[in-house]
């Protein structure tokens, strides 16, 4: 159980931190500022998708300002660690990382569609893969984090 009036700490993770987890973190922040701290990390980080962020800011949603970051980085991310619960996703980072991190008992699964299962083949498709993309995320982020208690009861390792 949270205590009210205290924001829930949650860490987005994948792979590389270029791409969903991004968005996660970003409408985390747009949705529901006087109730999360929301954060994105990964075991590496790269250069954020740019056409991600492109694809965003056509649709009004500006990403330019957010930061890759890998679970070290102390300059974005909280020194002690201490996140209330840490999503997960991709399936795949999950399976390598989740007995690996000191979040147990904090973690869960939430995959979302990656750019590997983009089937587009120009670049207006492209563009449509990734809106579909950060409207996914959107709609997760919106549905599982309007009640903190209902995204408790999604923790699953």
């Amino acid at each position: 159980m949270f205590k009210k009036g205290k924001k829930v700490r949650v860490l987005f993770v994948e792979q590389k931190n270029d791409y969903v987890s991004q968005i996660a973190e970003y409408f985390t922040n747009q949705l529901y500022p006087g109730q999360y701290e929301a954060y994105s990390a990964g075991p590496e980080k790269d250069i954020i998708d740019c056409e991600m962020i492109s694809s965003m800011y056509q649709c009004g949603e500006d990403l330019r300002r957010q930061v890759s970051k890998d679970f070290k980085d102390r300059d974005y991310l909280r020194e002690d660690d201490d996140y209330d619960v840490v999503v997960f996703m991709e399936k795949a980072t999950f399976d390598e990382w989740a007995t690996k991190t000191p979040w147990q008992g904090k973690q869960m699964l939430a995959p979302m569609k990656m750019r590997s299962e983009f089937t587009a083949t120009d670049d207006l498709e492209l563009y449509h893969e990734y809106v579909a993309v950060m409207e996914q995320v959107r709609d997760w982020v919106k549905e599982n984090l309007r009640d903190p208690e209902k995204l408790l009861s999604m923790v699953s390792a």
